[in-house]
Formats: structure tokens, C-alpha cells, sequence
């Protein structure tokens, strides 16, 4: 099975694409990000995120899609743009017929490392064990997106094992 996981923002969306096999072996397949200019119009770069997650979806074929969740910090202006990024990247999803998973960052943070307020690094640091990588996946990013990935993994296989339990 082939995840996409998503790091939404609007100057830059961060995309990884995980696929698990059926022993469990997990292989990062791609990442990348998806720029948009500062210049262009926010309709614009909205089109740019949309086009690209397209992309990702139309050549390496995903089975599940997974996205974080808008964080609301101190400034509502961040929190509104990343909220149309998600919109843009959430509709090509839709689009190509995906279900969609949220995951708020503190629930990536607790999925991977076993601590919702762990910090970048012990992330990074999971992420390369978990993949087995040589190093931590850049840009950030795109790093981000494997955690997330890896977070729908981590709850996709526990739902499936209360599945066999019932």
C-alpha cells in the first residue's frame, strides 16, 4: 500500500510518499516539495498546490492520503493561508477519489516518537530509524510529510489489528 502524506503550507508544501509492504517493510518511494511564488495571487499559488499534489498522485499512484491538521498559533493570518493550502492539496485528494486522514502535529509527534511534545529533531531522528535511511530527509518539509505518512501507517495498522481482534 502507497501513503501520501502532506505538509500543507503556501509557500511551500511538503509531500512523501511511503509504501508498506505486506511483512510490514516500509520504503520511502519520494518526497519533495510543491513552491509557490510570493509574487503570484493567493488564487495562484492555491492553483500551484492543487496542480502539483495532482501530480504526485496522477505518477505515483497513493492508495491513502494523509495531511496535518491546521495549528492555530498566535497568528491568525498564518493559520487562515495554511488552512487554503490544505483546501487546495484536500480537493486533489478528493478529486482522484482518496479518503482523506488528519493529524494534528502533536498526534504525528506522539505516533512516531511515543511523546506528543517531542521536539524536530527526535522526529527526524525516528523518521531515519523507522525508514532506515543514511540521513534525515531534507528539506524539512518534505520531512515533515514522511512523519505523516508514517503516522497514518502507525494508526492504519492499529486499526487493523483491533479489526482482527473483534
Amino acid at each position: 500500500m502507497r501513503i501520501l502524506g502532506i505538509d500543507p503550507g503556501i509557500s511551500c508544501t511538503g509531500y512523501a510518499v511511503l509504501e508498506s509492504d505486506s511483512v510490514g517493510k516500509i520504503s520511502l518511494i519520494e518526497l519533495g516539495v510543491i513552491r509557490t511564488l510570493p509574487s503570484s495571487s493567493m488564487p495562484e499559488r492555491l492553483k500551484t498546490i492543487f496542480d502539483g499534489v495532482n501530480e504526485v498522485i496522477a505518477s505515483l499512484e497513493p492508495d491513502y492520503f494523509a495531511i496535518e491538521s491546521v495549528f492555530v498559533g498566535k497568528n491568525i493570518q498564518s493559520a487562515l493561508k495554511l488552512g487554503h493550502a490544505r483546501g487546495a492539496a484536500i480537493v486533489a485528494a478528493a478529486k482522484s477519489g482518496l479518503d482523506v486522514s488528519e493529524f494534528s502535529p502533536r498526534e504525528v509527534k506522539q505516533n512516531i516518537t511515543g511523546n506528543g511534545n517531542a521536539d524536530k529533531e527526535q522526529v527526524q531522528f525516528m523518521v531515519t530509524s523507522i525508514l532506515k535511511l543514511t540521513q534525515v530527509p531534507k528539506p524539512n518539509d518534505a520531512a515533515d510529510a514522511v512523519a505523516i505518512a508514517l503516522s497514518f501507517l502507525q494508526t492504519y495498522k492499529y486499526k487493523q489489528k483491533i479489526k482482527e481482534l473483534k
